[in-house]
């Protein structure tokens, strides 16, 4: 008998509703949710397509072990996680918990309780070797709301539905549906804007699908920081600063003042590639418009000043009078209280402790994932020795992968959590099988605050587990088990003598006797507390989690954002302008090299509509279709300087690698500038993903710590100097 389930997709920030078609506890179809308050019977290609994840028969379903032939052989959950947890404790008795390390993916940021699970185990070894898709990310946008709000989680959103004037710069919400913004239908906000007399203005190297619906500014690659100087340049010179929002709102404008100085449009002209008329004439109608909201993402992210930028945006909408104000960058509410309660535990740090590669500061407790082959190999008190990899493929998202797939061989152990056998886990002594976000209960934790809408969902599983996969929290409390360690209880706390290890796990083990005599802690008991801890506003009644069930579509929590929080969510109520740090990496852009004749191009990121990162390759829903291929956009002149012409083999090749992908001419990409797919060249288990071939685009990038974004320890992808000849 066929049922009917409302969901909600779980692959981006925009959580669309969905409604599932179930027969006999298989997955049929996938449709959008008409009822849904937000998305509208709207959703993207790729939710549609989690039915062929979902349904894979390359999909891992079993615990699989790594022979000694190379290959993997099914074994049973308790052998599995029986061996794991003997040859985990012996590395922590014999180096401690500084030795263990965790990667996770994007995908993680999208189930509350693998997230927490996971910190709470962290927190019982003491973990250090933490690292994230973040840093290939939007680590650096953390960074910046800590230096100027002083709390990492403080990250405002462009009031969509009443600004007069978006300016976005380096994101492409048609296509990714928007990141650190939550709007289902956002595509339609963006044509409302210029339907009520509006503009949006879309600042990137590329002609983007959101750029040609609108107005399109075509920035030389990672030349945002500079153009946003030249913005804050005019309007300090041209007295069009609000200097009534700046007195009342930050502290240390002098320092920001002195600093754009010294970037007239003219200056910064060879950098930007634009006219100074253009960027004077954008520059007062952000300071004059009635309302301006200014958003970026990944592109703005990615290059070699990736913080200084997220901090210039919201500098820029301060100074203009339009931070924490309705119609410009508001802040959402968390209806969970998970500010309070990362500040509490030091989970939403920056710079807490250094790293032992390149000394770079940890930012919400992870490290950058691009010296993770370095931690391996560098020998030392907290040497990388076991590695645990959860919904992540760092092999193809960080660079210089086969750096890593080598470095992996040298650790004592490396579990994987996953659907597939990938690039990555190809290399681990294990392989778990994970539920996918269809297999268990959710709510969108991470975007709570980022909504447009006030809005809350929670869904039950969809469908039970196929084969034997299981919840990552599970998996992680059924090794605890066998550690004799207690998630959240630190183990170290439980043994301060000079033998934390062996002293500290017997403690636990006793702690543990006692916890399995108690009612299981589970992460939906975890939630139902913390809603009923949670704020929601005036007006609105408690959450519960029965309270949510009862709204299977989700539930509206305020009709928009309101201004006047930046009281609650900046450190002393005002936004600091002169953070040391920040001024320290204005001296390193004004020392940045100019261009490079052996490079003469430089390499830009590139979105696609049907892609997300490297684990949706292997959907035939997604990969149909006579063009979808690979293949390097690059304008026709370049190409002819180049002396390469459409669908030829080109090589591309930077000073850290080359590639081969196939040329495609088109006049979306300014001069100087070619645009690269990430996440192909797939080498792993998975059949369809494998014959789809393409090339990993992060070979062209650099590993080296010295190359890496100062600040937040960013892998450079954005802006990487190349040169293009034929195959």
């Amino acid at each position: 008998m066929q049922t009917q389930k409302v969901t909600f997709c779980r692959i981006c920030e925009a959580h669309c509703g969905l409604v599932a078609t179930v027969e006999d506890d298989r997955l049929l179809q996938l449709r959008p949710d008409p009822e849904h308050p937000l998305s509208r019977g709207f959703t993207c290609p790729k939710g549609i397509a989690m039915a062929d994840v979902q349904n894979d028969p390359d999909r891992v379903l079993h615990p699989l072990r790594r022979t000694a032939s190379g290959d993997f052989e099914q074994v049973s959950w308790d052998e599995a996680l029986d061996d794991i947890a003997t040859r985990l404790a012996r590395v922590y008795d014999d180096h401690g918990g500084r030795s263990i390390g965790w990667y996770f993916g994007n995908p993680t940021a999208f189930s509350y309780s693998h997230v927490l699970w996971l910190q709470g185990l962290i927190m019982a070894l003491g973990l250090e070797h933490v690292y994230s898709a973040g840093s290939q990310d939007v680590n650096n946008r953390f960074v910046a709301s800590t230096l100027l709000y002083g709390h990492a989680a403080s990250v405002p959103v462009p009031d969509l539905a009443r600004t007069d004037l978006l300016l976005m710069i380096g994101a492409n919400p048609v296509v990714s549906h928007g990141s650190l913004v939550s709007a289902p239908r956002m595509k339609e906000d963006l044509r409302a804007i210029t339907a009520r007399g509006g503009r949006v203005v879309v600042v990137d190297p590329r002609r983007t699908e959101t750029a040609a619906l609108f107005e399109h500014v075509p920035v030389r690659p990672d030349g945002d920081a500079w153009l946003l100087l030249s913005l804050l340049h005019v309007i300090f010179a041209e007295g069009l600063a609000d200097e009534a929002a700046i007195r009342a709102q930050s502290t240390g404008v002098d320092a920001l003042r002195d600093a754009a100085a010294s970037y007239s449009p003219e200056m910064t002209a060879s950098r930007t590639g634009l006219e100074p008329d253009e960027v004077r004439q954008l520059a007062r109608d952000l300071a004059t418009a009635g309302s301006a909201a200014v958003y970026g993402r990944t592109g703005s992210c990615l290059g070699n000043h990736g913080t200084l930028v997220s901090y210039l945006m919201d500098a820029l909408a301060l100074v203009t009078g339009n931070l924490d104000r309705e119609g410009g960058n508001l802040f959402g509410r968390n209806p969970l209280p998970l500010e309070r309660v990362g500040e509490l535990a030091g989970v939403l740090s920056y710079d807490r402790r250094r790293s032992r590669v390149g000394g770079f500061p940890d930012i919400l407790g992870t490290w950058p994932a691009a010296v993770m082959a370095k931690e391996i190999r560098q020998p030392g008190a907290g040497q990388l020795r076991a590695l645990f990899v959860s919904a992540g493929n760092p092999v193809l998202s960080v660079p210089n992968g086969p750096e890593l797939a080598s470095a992996l061989g040298e650790l004592d152990l490396l579990v994987s959590l996953d659907l597939y056998v990938n690039e990555t886990n190809k290399h681990a002594d294990y392989v778990l099988p994970t539920t996918t976000w269809l297999e268990r209960e959710d709510v969108p934790v991470a975007s709570l605050s980022l909504y447009t809408v006030p809005f809350i969902h929670f869904t039950e599983a969809t469908v039970a587990p196929y084969g034997e996969a299981r919840p990552e929290w599970r998996i992680i409390d059924d090794l605890c088990d066998r550690m004799g360690i207690t998630p959240f209880a630190p183990t170290r706390l439980l043994s301060p003598g000079p033998v934390p290890a062996t002293v500290g796990r017997a403690a636990g083990r006793a702690l543990t006797a006692v916890r399995r005599r108690l009612p299981r802690l589970t992460p939906e008991r975890v939630l139902d507390l913390a809603l009923r801890a949670g704020s929601v506003g005036r007006g609105v009644p408690r959450l519960t989690l029965a309270r949510l069930r009862r709204h299977p579509h989700g539930l509206v929590l305020g009709t928009g954002l309101s201004g006047g929080r930046l009281g609650e969510v900046a450190k002393g109520g005002r936004v600091r302008l002169d953070a040391p740090v920040i001024l320290e990496e204005l001296s390193r852009l004004g020392a940045a090299r100019g261009a490079d004749e052996e490079f003469p191009l430089q390499l830009i990121g590139l979105r696609e509509l049907r892609s997300h990162n490297s684990w949706m390759h292997n959907a035939p829903t997604l990969m149909k279709g006579r063009n979808r291929r690979h293949g390097m956009r690059i304008n026709p002149k370049d190409a002819a300087d180049a002396g390469v012409a459409e669908g030829q083999p080109c090589r591309v090749r930077s000073a850290y690698g080359e590639i081969e992908v196939p040329a495609m001419l088109t006049d979306e990409v300014r001069e100087g500038t070619i645009a690269i797919p990430h996440g192909w060249g797939h080498q792993g288990g998975w059949t369809t993903a494998n014959r789809a071939g393409g090339a990993n685009v992060n070979l062209l990038a650099s590993t080296d710590p010295d190359d890496l974004e100062k600040l937040a320890g960013m892998a450079v992808l954005n802006g990487i100097p190349v040169r293009v000849s034929p195959a």
